[in-house]
């Protein structure tokens, strides 16, 4: 491009030289870029402004104003029309680019759990723009069609464990606020890496929207589960059983010990849950069975709540002994699906309602998302190789027995 010449205005000029470089730097720049812009125009029609000549490529048809976000202040440009299309600098990709960028920066606020109208205090600070509560929930939309690529993925791979649960969140709708349950399924795939499989909002935990969700599950392609580990919902593990035919319920070890405390009287409770440790704690079936009769015959008349809830919960909280004993710590609790939901508790505690449930899906999915992804590219949560090759041996033997 030629050098350009450019034009000052002289008040300009006469605040630069009397040290009023802060006030009269917007209306510099705009003053250079706008002349910057008739230049790269007359380039680019291949004629100055009324000038004939063969070379003319196109016809100025007025301008548009158009702003600018800089760190020195909003500044208004005239960006010139031409009739046979709008005309377009790289000066503007460069200026997207930093837009997106600051698009990405705002959702990223919002999916640290900063509140919307916080993004719009701190983004006023960094632009000089004050946007709205309503246009930063506006700009998070643009996170939809990833969370539904997400949600409606294939499951090709096979998860031999599964964890479930639900939390609530409080939503607005109909004009009201109500409870809502996001159903959440975390799965370890044979390579021994975790994912989010799928989640899911529902008006409360029944039988019937967790058989519905572990149907979209199986829809997408999730077979041949092993063991399914969750608390004691009814109504989730006989959907559980419905839908996946065959699979182990591992009783959340946790959960079932709470259950048993709720129920025994406080001067039993800390050699109880000692106790209990020990069985949780056993090398195979049978030694936790011989705990189990040592604990009924010790409690029976002292916590006989407790005793019943024990004995009649104990197989489902013990399926884990039949694991390989490295297995057994991560898969006998609900406790990494538990700090999935902590995280999610975290972001939610700034929002407290959400408008509807769009935006439930919407944040919640979005973190959902990177949990997953950034699981995939972390550790192994689990070394499969032992597992695999019991399974290996489990079906040989299987295949001798039905030879014979």
């Amino acid at each position: 491009m030629a050098q350009l010449n450019f034009t000052l205005d002289s008040e300009v000029v006469k605040g630069l030289f009397l040290g009023q470089a802060p006030e009269v730097m917007v209306p510099l720049l705009e003053a250079i870029l706008n002349q910057f812009l008739q230049a790269m125009l007359t380039e680019t029609i291949g004629a100055g402004k009324y000038e004939r000549n063969d070379e003319r490529q196109a016809y100025r048809n007025g301008s548009r104003e158009r702003t600018l976000n800089t760190r020195i202040g909003t500044i208004t440009l005239d960006v010139p029309r031409l009739r046979n299309g709008e005309f377009s600098h790289k000066l503007f990709h460069h200026y997207q680019r930093s837009e997106q960028a600051l698009l990405l920066a705002m959702m990223e606020m919002v999916l640290q759990g900063v509140s919307t109208r916080k993004v719009t205090q701190i983004t006023e600070q960094l632009c000089g723009t004050s946007f709205s509560k309503s246009t930063v929930s506006m700009l998070c939309k643009g996170l939809d069609d990833a969370v539904e690529i997400f949600r409606n993925r294939p499951l090709p791979k096979q998860y031999p464990f599964i964890m479930v649960d639900a939390m609530y969140l409080k939503v607005r709708e109909d004009g009201r606020v109500q409870s809502k349950a996001l159903m959440i399924a975390i799965g370890v795939n044979e390579e021994g890496y975790r994912e989010v499989l799928g989640f899911d909002l529902w008006d409360s935990e029944t039988e019937i929207g967790w058989k519905l969700f572990f149907e979209s599950l199986a829809a997408r392609g999730l077979r041949q589960v092993q063991y399914a580990i969750s608390d004691s919902h009814k109504g989730l593990v006989s959907a559980l059983h419905q839908v996946f035919i065959g699979s182990t319920w591992q009783r959340c070890q946790v959960h079932f010990m709470r259950n048993i405390m709720e129920v025994c009287p406080s001067k039993q409770k800390p050699q109880l849950k000692e106790d209990l440790r020990e069985l949780w704690a056993s090398k195979d079936q049978k030694t936790a069975r011989e705990h189990l009769h040592r604990i009924l015959e010790t409690y029976s008349d002292q916590a006989p709540k407790s005793m019943r809830t024990l004995e009649e919960g104990f197989d489902d909280a013990t399926a884990v002994l039949n694991l390989p004993s490295k297995y057994r710590r991560r898969l006998r609790t609900t406790n990494a699906l538990e700090r999935l939901n902590q995280e999610l508790r975290r972001r939610e505690r700034v929002i407290r309602i959400f408008p509807n449930q769009e935006s439930v899906i919407r944040l919640l999915g979005a973190l959902l998302c990177e949990q997953s992804e950034h699981w995939q590219s972390s550790r192994k949560w689990l070394d499969m190789t032992e597992y695999l090759q019991q399974e290996a041996s489990l079906e040989q033997l299987d295949e001798v027995r039905k030879a014979a």
